[in-house]
């Protein structure tokens, strides 16, 4: 019995042998590509860390600025609705300095609805022109600008300057294309041309994109033109 058993615990042996052996290999693998490779591994795992820490901090210092710019905005537009103009122009002027995106830019158009509402129509129309001027402001709501100036300037700028001005929108693309041409057909009937007015009238209205509210105005119009 004693005899059988000699060759299992042989064998036992030599497979601990083996397994030693193999873990001195990896374990000597692993100090050569530490010795190197070590340093490059720290580096990495560090930026790793790092980037992903400043990731992280970056969002949440972001999502807490965009939520003070909200809440600063929002403060102006209280300050607007309770008629104190002065104080709510000075929230938005630090608003509009504050360099913060979208912010920057939202604050100076409602500084421009505040001139307006006050009726203080020059300097309404100067904030509106430094808009439509800056070519960093965001485009959507330059032409924004662009429309609410021409607008205000619809009953006694001359024709010429008008046209200039609501041009960049009437192109095809422009999301704000049947709209100018609205405002053109106004200047149009301005200038007694009732055939240009019914000209622009009948492209809005045959236009793909209009919305049914300006449709439906352009159909208006263009029976009243008729009758002309």
């Amino acid at each position: 019995m004693i005899k059988k058993k000699a060759p299992e615990q042989h064998n036992d042996f030599e497979d601990a042998f083996i397994r030693e052996i193999d873990e001195e290999l990896k374990n000597e693998k692993i100090k050569n590509i530490w010795d190197k490779y070590g340093l490059y591994i720290i580096i990495f795992v560090v930026i790793a860390v790092f980037s992903a820490v400043s990731f992280e901090s970056l969002k949440a210092w972001n999502d807490r600025r965009n939520q003070e710019m909200s809440d600063t905005f929002a403060y102006a537009l209280n300050l607007q609705n309770q008629g104190r103009f002065a104080e709510a122009t000075e929230v938005l002027d630090n608003l509009a300095k504050s360099g913060h995106g979208i912010y920057t830019n939202i604050a100076q158009m409602q500084k421009a609805n505040l001139l307006f509402e006050q009726n203080q129509l020059e300097q309404a129309i100067v904030v509106l022109q430094n808009i439509i001027n800056d070519e960093d402001f965001n485009p959507q709501m330059r032409n924004i600008a662009i429309l609410k100036l021409a607008s205000y300037k619809l009953n006694n700028a001359p024709a010429a300057e008008i046209k200039d001005l609501l041009q960049p929108l009437t192109e095809e693309q422009n999301v704000w294309n049947d709209t100018a041409k609205e405002l053109l057909a106004m200047l149009a009937i301005r200038e007694k041309d009732f055939s240009e007015a019914q000209k622009l009238y009948t492209e809005i209205s045959n236009s793909p994109k209009v919305s049914e509210t300006l449709k439906t105005r352009a159909l208006d119009m263009i029976n009243v033109l008729e009758q002309k």
